[in-house]
């Protein structure tokens, strides 16, 4: 699909921040019409990742950090609460979720996936199930609306190893917590793994970004 390969190339940093390129071109590096090229780029329009030019095609926009604190921000309250909720546990939370958490990350370190895609999306799933298992639909709803906006520079935590021990370990930590209704540490423990995920995927952003130039 169109719309998935050029999301993809934005994501790896093969479209940089600040390129720009008219949809002839990339109609033809993609070996289609300019139709779905250009429902694909109007799609990406509308979520922030380019914008059209006047009379001179599309340009790649450059990360928004404000933005995407902004939505760390909103993820933080969202997660904290629904931690809060899991661990007063005032019978609504979904067991059947924590279950499913437990049994991908509370496995002993030789068990571990070293995919890098697979553990990526995990850790995704992850934080959305804990919103989800606390029971509020809309909390719910609007945490996956955030996760998809911050997918794009959130995934780039998972590119290298340390990373995703440490995301094995913290993961681990806060779903013993929850599952010993230790609400104040799950908390603490959730809000510090954010915080040191978030700072990472900037710092290896800009890293990214810095690379994907000087191949250019």
């Amino acid at each position: 699909m169109v719309y998935d390969q050029l999301k993809r190339d934005v994501a790896d940093f093969k479209l940089v921040p600040g390129d720009r390129f008219t949809e002839n071109e990339l109609s033809e590096r993609m070996g289609v019409s300019r139709t779905p090229v250009r429902q694909a780029l109007f799609r990406l329009q509308q979520e922030g990742y380019v914008e059209v030019l006047f009379r001179n095609g599309w340009r790649v926009l450059p990360f928004d950090f404000d933005q995407f604190e902004q939505l760390y921000d909103l993820r933080m309250v969202l997660e904290t609460t629904a931690v809060q909720r899991l661990c007063a546990d005032d019978g609504k939370i979904d067991q059947q979720l924590l279950d499913q958490l437990a049994a991908i990350w509370l496995v002993p370190a030789a068990e571990r996936s070293t995919d890098i895609r697979q553990v990526a999306q995990w850790d995704e799933d992850f934080h959305c199930a804990l919103v989800a298992a606390a029971g509020n639909a809309e909390m719910s709803r609007v945490h996956r609306d955030v996760t998809e906006r911050i997918r794009i520079i959130r995934r780039l935590d998972f590119t290298q190893q340390a990373r995703i021990d440490a995301t094995y370990e913290e993961h681990a930590k806060i779903l013993r917590a929850i599952q010993r209704k230790r609400g104040d540490p799950a908390v603490m423990l959730l809000r510090a793994h954010i915080q040191t995920s978030q700072a990472e995927v900037r710092k290896i952003t800009l890293h990214q970004v810095h690379l994907a130039r000087r191949t250019a």
